[in-house]
């Protein structure tokens, strides 16, 4: 083709694209969930947001980082929608007015995992409290996010039930990396140290090594998650219409089926469990 046909056409077509009705692909409606990275890097919002996109014509973008700082994030407004695991935090997130409502969403568990060796003999244990105990009376390596993750904080409360500071120890046998789930599992594989994490993320983790899970089963490792809307009354920029779409179809029928038959090896992530509100 001519090199002046081929200008002619390109500036027709861009001319065309800005007239009504004719909005670039770079228009498309789009949302911001701050999210944590439990749900990005077990692959659950990769399986289940282009079906959203597609029945809404709305895209969605993910921050994944841990619940703290996902938190943080919406409260300065930077983000539609608040996807996390810490219901406390996220209670107070609505209580103070920066976020509208929250519902459950789904469920999974932590889980503890451990070097083959064992060196803290808790292999088998249904009592995460009495694990901590052993893995601090024997000093055994204990790697924690340490980063204010949902994650982090529901290891820290399983601290405080075991009466332990283990975080007076931090730099010795209790190990803080500062990092996300996939990270500190790399650490706590590296120097032989217990690592607390989501199933889905373990499930998800291709770096396994040597290790397995050590303790499993006990009621305090159950795993809530909750979406709520940032509030627009904070922030006005907040696309609260598609926003709500967005959660209103994440809580119903489809949302939830979609969360259902996420699977990796054939095993389940994630239990979905939205009710009505």
């Amino acid at each position: 083709m001519p090199p002046l046909l081929q200008l002619t056409i390109t500036l027709m077509a861009f001319a065309l694209s800005t007239l009504p009705g004719h909005a670039p692909a770079s228009d498309k409606p789009f949302i911001i969930v701050q999210s944590t990275t439990s749900t990005q890097n077990s692959g659950l919002l990769d399986a289940v947001l282009p079906l959203f996109t597609d029945s809404y014509g709305i895209d969605v973008r993910v921050v994944a980082v841990g619940t703290g700082q996902a938190i943080r994030n919406a409260i300065n407004g930077d983000g539609d929608v608040l996807l996390v695991h810490a219901r406390e935090a996220e209670e107070l997130f609505v209580a103070e007015g920066y976020g509208v409502v929250r519902h459950d969403v789904m469920y999974n568990d932590f889980i503890l995992v451990g070097p083959v060796d064992d060196p803290a003999r808790v292999r088998g244990s249904t009592d995460i409290v009495a694990a901590l105990v052993r893995i601090a009376q024997s000093k055994a390596r204990f790697a924690s996010r340490g980063d204010d993750s949902g994650t982090h904080k529901a290891e820290l409360r399983l601290w405080r039930i075991a009466q332990i500071d283990a975080q007076a120890d931090s730099g010795d046998w209790y190990r803080e990396t500062g990092s996300g789930m996939g990270a500190t599992l790399n650490v706590g594989i590296g120097m032989n140290a217990y690592v607390l994490t989501d199933r889905a993320t373990w499930i998800a983790f291709g770096n396994k090594g040597n290790f397995d899970i050590v303790v499993e089963g006990d009621w305090r490792l159950f795993n809530q998650y909750g979406v709520t809307l940032v509030n627009p009354a904070r922030h006005d920029h907040v696309k609260a219409v598609e926003a709500q779409q967005f959660i209103e179809w994440l809580i119903g029928d489809d949302g939830q089926t979609a969360i259902a038959e996420f699977r990796i090896d054939g095993q389940q992530l994630f239990f979905p469990n939205a009710t009505a509100q």
